[in-house]
This record gives C-alpha cells, structure tokens and sequence, in this order.
C-alpha cells in the first residue's frame, strides 16, 4: 500500500509572510471581461484557407487510409533536432525487470518511510524524426511531446530492518504510444510548434487519421489521488499507473464524468480530501474547472468558467475555501493558423489577471484581480491570510514555448531571454531580455479593497522554477518551499532547462543583506552535475514543516552517470544523506512525487 508524499491517504497496488511591493492595482468587484481578440474574426483570406482545407480533408476522407499514409510519405520529409537527441536529453530504453541498487554512498536514514520515487518526463520513441517539411511549411515537435517515460526508485525494508533499494523505468502505455511502438516510426506529424499554414494541415491529417490532433505524451508529472497514481500531461485524460510495476492501468475519467483535457497540477483540500482539478481546450467550454471525491469515484462539481478563448494555462491553486485560477494571455487556438499566426502565441503586451472562486461556485462568483502581466506556469502554494489570499510562484514574462519563433532566431532568442536582464545596457529589449528568468513573486489579494499588492521575493540574480512544498500545507500557510535553479548560461545555449543547484526558500524570514527579499538557503551540486524532479518527503513523525528530506534525480555530464540523492531537509546545505547510482542513466524531465508504503 502506497501514499503519496507522507499523506496519510493509502495507495492502492493495484489499479507571517513577507512581500515585495512593486505594483499595486485595483481589481473591479467582480469578474473583468475580456474581449475576444481580432484574430477570432477570420478575414476573407482566412476564409478561403479555410475552405480550402475543408476540401482537402473531404477528399482525404474519401480515401483510403493507405492513401493518406502514401501521401503524408510522398508529401513530408522528416529529420532530427539535434538538441533533443543529446547529451543527457537523449531518450534512453526501458530497462526491463527492477534492478537491485548496492551501489549507495552514505545510507539511506532509518526513519526514511518505505515507499517508491517516481520521476515522469519527455522520451522520444522515435527521435530522429522529430521535425517535419513539407510544400505546406515546416513544423516540429516541441521537448514537451516527447513519450512520458516513469523513472521509479523503490525503498523497501526487510524484516531485519535491513534496506533494500531498487530501480527500474517504463513508458507510459498511452493509447498514441502503443500506435507509434506498433508503427515503429513516428506515426503523429508534428503541429505545435510550425508555421501556421503547416500547423493547420498537421492537425487535419492526424485528426483524419487518430481522430486527435496532437499525441497524448502522459510526461509531465505523476500525482496521486484516493490511492492511486496517474501520470498526466494537461491535453488529454490522466493515464492511472500501478506504481508496483509502472503497468498502465489506461485513462482516468472519473466513470466518464470528465471528457475535457485535465491539468498536470490538480490540488488536494486539507480535511475533505477532494481533488480541485481543470482542463483548458482550444475549443469551447475554454476553461473548465472540476472537484473530484476523496475517493476518486465521483465528479462532485463541474463548471464551465466561461473564457472567451483558449489559453494554455498550466497550473491552478487553492487554499481553505478558495479555488485560485490563473489567467494570462497564453492564447492557443486552431482559428489562429487561418490568419497565419502561431498556434500557440504569448501576448507580452496583453493582460493577465488572477480569480478568486468559491469552493463549488461559478463563473459570476469568481473575484477577479488585475495583475501584472506574465506568463507563470507553477505556483509554490496559495493560502488565506486574514481578509487577503496570498498567491506565490515562480514568475516569467514570456512563454518558454517557441510560438513564431519557430526555427528562426532561436539561438538569439535562447541566449538572451533565459539570461539575467541588463537593464542598463544599451540593446535591453523589454520583450526578449531576462523574459525567461523565473524568480519567486507573490501576488497579495485584498478581498475586502480588492486591491493587489505583487512583487518579487528573492533576489534578480538567481533564476529558480518548478516549485515545491510539503504537500501536507497546501492551501494553508507555510514556511517552506523547495525550487530548482536554473543554470541560465547552459540553459541559454539549448532552450532546454538545465538545474544546477536546489533552494530552500524560508518565507517568513528575511534576507539578512536585502530585508525586502526572503532568506534562501541553496544545495550545490558538483560541477557538470544537474538536478530534476525534486520533491519534499515528510519526516512521518516530524513535528516541524520541515521535518524530512528533499529527493532529486542528479545527473553528472561528466561521469555520464545518474544517481538519486536523499537531502537532509533541515541540514540542506550539507552534503545528502544518501547518493544511489543508478544502472543506467536518467534523461532530464520534469516533475516527480513520492509515494509512501
């Protein structure tokens, strides 16, 4: 029996705080409506394009499959990105049977809870084919579709209390994966990132073929609710997994009460036990908010928050009573590409704002707040404080998605959208500078002045994402919160996130040289070592938030070795407590969790 990390919650086998002040803003009383853009009035030239495709797949449909794969094979021609086929990216295979580990520095500590470390991530099946050309444009596939892979380390003790550590990894069996395993080459022409007109009859011929428009990847995170694990990426149903095997039990609709696409960042309420999850789609309902019960069984409500169009929004918060929801112009929608513009597109320009919901209310009870505009993807935790509801994350101003920059200038991009910002210098672009460089913010929500308070909480020099906490706080007020920081030169060169280094983030303490900023404590990690997947585990007789450990994947470029290192939570700053080689190496990827026996 398995919980996830130090829940109390089994796991079945089978199946004070300190903010910077740096804009203040008045939200209205109630929700703030947002006019469609232009780009949703499709001009004469878009029409005909339209038209046109919509002769093409009537007489695509018309033929015979073998037809439409003689075409897609006469018509494209497809190659690698190298980026994506490199160093520790370079997808790896499935190892087969678990894997006993006898090769551990230092030891694993005696009240570490039984239980297995899973880490989900991107792992191409085909990666040599992963750009696509054609007379329509070129388009390829982003590190974000690749194959969700589970890496999964397995903590379990003998009768004699004696250690024993294993290993081992597997695909998620999603239904696009078993189609491309089958077809031993890639079966889905990549559509997300192109050029518009490519992209628009990328998505007609899958749709025509697999009756989707993009695969189901499944490799963004693994989370666990009412006993079970899922592994998730937010553009299809969450695949359940038997952690005892990484098998794919198959898709989770909660008995077919959810058929709209499902976050990769769903909440879970201190004290019921129920699941706040959402969807965003490019289509109509845009943005649908759901709670699921404790035991997993039952959609207990569903609500359409009425978004006058798509956007790609990847996270969702909430605290006692609330739900937070995120709203930025991450706009995504096939309309676009009738008009030549990117499927998915980043307004730096437009406006973003945050919502305040009751637990089971509807759109016209949600309080909107006006906030500056971004483009953050992962909160730390959102929490009730008095008559305000703060919210904290890690903040970006542009979209790590390529959108019209695809495939040119994305070198130059790279280079100076992921590297601390020179506001002094000469050349400093507002819109490409420094637009990457996520750093902790918090955004303060005054529900009686419906004001908003924001700002940055640590200092401009570091950049840190992919937040955690331990998850026993969450939607109550915490101390803690763990982050991954970025490598932002090795990072620049590629697009591709690189983690040097992990942080402590002490929220009611400050900065001992800047009081305006919190105190951060920082894990090293040896040169040409980097981290993923970092996850809090709850000391289970802890009485401290931070009673326990941090856990991370590292891999050292220099050995071509990866191991899983066990950080003392309270001592971080120390070497770990415990380093286990692995017996074969584990690309980067995302985001992990671990779950207690």
């Amino acid at each position: 029996m398995f919980r996830a990390g130090g829940s109390r919650s089994s796991l079945k086998p089978t199946s004070g705080s300190r903010s910077m002040r740096v804009h203040s803003h008045r939200a209205p009383d109630q929700a703030l409506p947002f006019a469609p853009p232009n780009a949703i009035k499709v001009p004469s030239p878009g029409w005909k394009k339209l038209v046109l495709m919509q002769e093409i797949s009537k007489t695509l449909k018309s033929v015979s499959s073998t037809l439409v794969e003689r075409f897609i094979e006469t018509t494209y021609r497809f190659s690698e990105q190298l980026s994506l086929n490199e160093g520790n990216f370079r997808p790896v295979n499935e190892i087969g049977e678990a894997v006993v580990l006898k090769d551990l520095s230092g030891e694993v500590p005696e009240d570490f809870p039984e239980g297995v470390y899973i880490r989900n991530g991107p792992n191409p099946l085909h990666p040599t084919q992963t750009i696509a050309d054609s007379m329509f444009g070129s388009t390829s596939y982003m590190y974000y579709e690749g194959h969700g892979m589970l890496h999964a380390v397995y903590f379990n003790k003998s009768s004699l209390g004696e250690w024993k550590v294993s290993y081992r990894n597997k695909f998620v069996d999603s239904d696009t994966f078993q189609l491309e395993r089958e077809k031993n080459e890639v079966a889905f022409v990549p559509s997300a990132d192109g050029q518009p007109y490519a992209t628009l009859v990328a998505f007609v011929l899958n749709i025509l073929r697999f009756g989707k428009a993009v695969k189901d990847s499944a490799n963004t995170n693994i989370f666990e609710h009412a006993g079970r694990a899922f592994a998730v990426t937010e553009n299809h149903l969450p695949y359940e997994i038997d952690i005892n095997n990484l098998d794919t039990v198959g898709p989770y609709s909660i008995n077919g009460a959810w058929d709209q696409p499902f976050t990769s960042h769903p909440k879970k309420i201190q004290g019921s036990g129920d699941l706040v999850i959402m969807g965003t789609n490019t289509e109509k309902p845009h943005y649908v908010l759901g709670v699921i019960s404790s035991d997993g069984e039952r959609l207990l409500h569903k609500v359409d928050l009425k978004f006058e169009e798509g956007k790609l929004i990847h996270d969702i918060g909430v605290t006692t009573k609330y739900n937070i929801i995120m709203d930025y112009p991450l706009r995504f929608g096939i309309y676009r590409t009738f008009i030549q513009k990117p499927f998915i597109e980043n307004d730096m320009n437009g406006k973003s704002r945050i919502g305040v919901m009751p637990r089971f209310g509807d759109a016209e009870s949600i309080i909107w707040f006006r906030v500056a505009n971004h483009c953050s993807y992962h909160l730390f935790n959102c929490f009730e404080d008095g008559n305000e509801v703060v919210v904290r994350g890690c903040r970006l101003l542009g979209s790590i998605i390529p959108s019209d920059r695809h495939r040119v200038n994305k070198s130059k991009w790279y280079g100076r959208a992921f590297l601390q910002p020179d506001q002094e210098s000469e050349d400093f672009d507002p819109a490409l500078d420094g637009t990457l460089f996520s750093r902790p913010y918090e955004w303060r929500l005054d529900l009686e002045r419906g004001t908003t308070n924001e700002g940055y909480i640590t200092s401009e020099k570091v950049a840190m994402d992919f937040p955690v906490i331990n998850d026993k706080f969450t939607g109550i007020r915490n101390k803690y919160g763990y982050a991954q920081v970025v490598d932002s030169l090795a990072t620049s060169k590629t697009g591709l996130f690189k983690f040097k280094m992990i942080a402590k983030l002490h929220f009611d303490m400050p900065d001992k040289e800047n009081k305006q900023f919190i105190s951060v404590e920082y894990h090293a990690l040896k040169e040409k070592q980097f981290c993923s997947g970092v996850q809090f585990v709850a000391k289970e007789s802890g009485i401290d938030e931070d009673d326990g450990w941090v856990v991370t994947y590292v891999h050292d470029e220099g050995t071509n070795i990866s191991e899983v290192h066990i950080i003392d939570a309270k001592r971080f700053t120390e070497e770990p407590v415990a380093k286990i080689t692995l017996p074969q190496r584990v690309p980067y990827g995302f985001h992990g969790n671990y779950f207690c026996k």
